[in-house]
């Protein structure tokens, strides 16, 4: 089997204030559905290993702290089910309100349509209208998703309270607060840039991979 060499050149990097939670990353020539960047961040650990995930979730608690008040529903995005589980009985501890009539929290993901929009069935309906939504993510880079997600749950009566983030390179989408393990400073030298300004592409460096929140598909 080739050797992958996106995957030998992982670094590990380590929260700022927690040194259990790590993320791997690579430097390179990437490009995102939206924007060429500079690192390929491997978040899979915190989304698939049941400590790693536990220990995580701990974290973003205390990034929430003090900060959301009330939460009664994660949706979740970019397969991040396992941690948003976590986080959940994280918030049912203490220090945050809930409506929820049942007192435990709900975590849903939406659907995406054929046509690429964002939608909860009937089913669901209920744990999104008049809820007070906390909306988790892997990696946020442009935010397009994001904001997509929002308008998604104001559209089905949700109530945004914030954004969790594993990484993310903004603590704001349009007013809405985000919180994140990571951001740009945790990677020095992070940078994201539209296609046609990657000062990759002008010096002729060829793309190595697509990659999302999901993993990475090598060119």
């Amino acid at each position: 089997m080739q050797q992958d060499d996106i995957r030998t050149r992982m670094v590990k990097f380590y929260a700022r204030g927690d040194r259990h939670v790590t993320i791997n990353a690579t430097q390179g020539h990437f490009a995102t559905s939206q924007s060429h960047i500079n690192y390929y961040i491997d978040v899979t650990r915190l989304k698939v290993r049941v400590s790693e995930a536990e220990e995580a979730a701990r974290s973003l608690r205390q990034k929430l702290l003090h900060n959301v008040e009330t939460v009664d529903t994660i949706v979740c995005l970019d397969g991040t089910e396992v941690l948003g589980a976590f986080l959940g009985q994280e918030l049912e501890k203490g220090d945050f309100r809930m409506t929820n009539k049942h007192e435990t929290m709900y975590v849903v993901e939406p659907e995406e349509n054929s046509i690429h929009q964002f939608m909860f069935r009937e089913n669901i309906r209920p744990s999104i209208e008049g809820k007070n939504i906390l909306l988790l993510v892997a990696t946020m880079t442009t935010g397009e998703t994001v904001k997509k997600s929002l308008e998604c749950i104001e559209y089905y009566g949700g109530i945004i309270q914030g954004v969790a983030a594993i990484f993310s390179t903004t603590t704001d989408i349009d007013g809405t607060k985000v919180y994140p393990l990571f951001d740009q400073e945790d990677l020095p030298g992070y940078a994201t840039y539209a296609p046609h300004e990657c000062p990759f592409c002008k010096q002729g460096t060829p793309l190595e991979a697509m990659v999302n929140a999901y993993g990475y598909s090598k060119l």
